[in-house]
């Protein structure tokens, strides 16, 4: 899909702009913020952007992005395009935003490059831009065709649970009493809230019960601050202002960490295909919708359910991981704690030396991204596939920021 002249000049360039492009990150945001601060208040996430993560993100996924095109200039890498997607639907990022971003991201790249941004470079990575931005904007207008939620929909809080100190579940109903539609669990919602301040801060939890619930459900872990990082402006939030009868702003599902056709041939049976679900902290969330799923499905191939927390006071959703996993033909539950695990689980990080990984295993994981790399790196080793192996990260997705690094 890239012009041969243009990718020459990437191929070319590629070098210069991947060891700026930090700066040219820090740049494009600054500018794009001056020119609109209701994109800051109201639509990008505050923390990530002080905390840098966002613009580690968007630097981590056009170097991949570029990096791909010259590698393979005759297709446009849509497929690792899905997830920012996914994450872009459930904002309501619409295309004529990207004009928008085009005109600030190149005007940053000029200020950073100078005179090395010749007519030829721009023409050649405004190329990669529009790529880039027609793929997402491709696959965003079918996330939205297939959601059948335009923009965001009222609901109300018909419950909350309190599962440990700091993870409180959310259950709501739609204030119109209209149904719940449809979704696939692994899935996750976009949750707006007004802050004290004025601001419209949206942030993403994923939904813990499968599709055919009469409600939303979802867990929020509150995040609080330190002398190194500030506080969740919107998990705190709703911990200390959300109670039953309030509403909220929620999006349609989104998200990519979904069970995808789990029948066939597993060595001479057919069972389906045997499945490792990991996750360490909050990031139980999705994990515990999937396991439902598969009581419903009723898989009979093995399930191994393996999930790392500070402490067992920690372990939100443990019930759940354990009630879903008995009801399951072949599965069992390994837990790993830093603290206090006798007679709970086993002490430490996440270990999978002595687990079973059957041959065809595909795995899921969702947790902080020392610890999915950390199990992704123990799954390559046993075998497991790369393809087989799937993530969802919470907030921006660093693990291209760290490989284009």
């Amino acid at each position: 899909m890239l012009s041969e002249q243009s990718a020459a000049t990437v191929r070319a360039t590629l070098p210069a702009v991947g060891a700026a492009i930090g700066e040219i990150t820090e740049r494009f945001y600054a500018r794009l913020f001056d020119a609109h601060p209701d994109l800051l208040r109201d639509l990008f996430n505050r923390g990530n952007q002080a905390s840098g993560a966002q613009k580690q993100a968007l630097a981590g996924s056009i170097a991949a992005f570029a990096t791909q095109l010259v590698a393979h200039p005759g297709r446009r890498p849509d497929l690792m395009l899905e997830r920012v997607a996914h994450k872009h639907a459930s904002l309501g990022v619409l295309p004529e935003q990207y004009p928008v971003v085009h005109e600030h991201l190149f005007a940053a790249i000029a200020e950073v490059l100078g005179d090395a941004v010749t007519p030829e470079v721009a023409a050649a990575w405004t190329e990669v831009y529009w790529l880039m931005a027609n793929a997402l904007m491709a696959i965003e207008k079918r996330l939205y065709a297939r959601s059948g939620q335009t923009g965001w929909r009222t609901w109300t809080v018909v419950e909350r649970i309190e599962e440990t100190a700091d993870v409180a579940t959310f259950r709501l109903r739609p204030a119109d009493g209209g149904p719940v539609p449809g979704h696939r669990a692994g899935q996750y919602v976009s949750v707006g809230v007004t802050l004290p301040d004025g601001a419209r801060q949206i942030r993403q939890y994923s939904l813990t019960a499968a599709p055919g619930s009469a409600v939303r459900q979802f867990a929020v872990k509150r995040v609080d601050g330190d002398a190194t990082a500030p506080g969740g402006e919107v998990s705190g939030h709703l911990h200390a202002h959300v109670r039953v009868g309030d509403v909220l702003q929620l999006s349609a599902p989104y998200g990519d960490l979904v069970l995808e056709d789990l029948t066939g041939l597993t060595g001479l049976t057919d069972t389906g295909v045997p499945l490792l679900l990991a996750s360490a902290g909050i990031g139980v969330t999705p994990m515990v919708a999937l396991l439902e799923q598969l009581v419903r499905d009723g898989h009979r191939a093995p399930v191994t359910v393996v999930h790392a927390d500070r402490s067992p006071a920690a372990h939100a959703l443990r019930s759940d991981q354990e009630a879903y996993t008995a009801e399951l033909a072949d599965a069992e539950t390994v837990f790993f704690y830093e603290r206090d695990a006798e007679g709970a689980g086993r002490p430490g990080l996440v270990d999978l030396t002595g687990l079973a990984i059957p041959a065809g295993t595909r795995a899921y994981l969702c947790g902080p991204l020392p610890f999915m790399r950390a199990v992704r790196a123990q799954l390559l080793a046993r075998g497991v596939a790369p393809a087989d192996i799937h993530y969802e990260v919470f907030g921006p997705d660093l693990w291209l920021a760290k490989d284009a690094g």
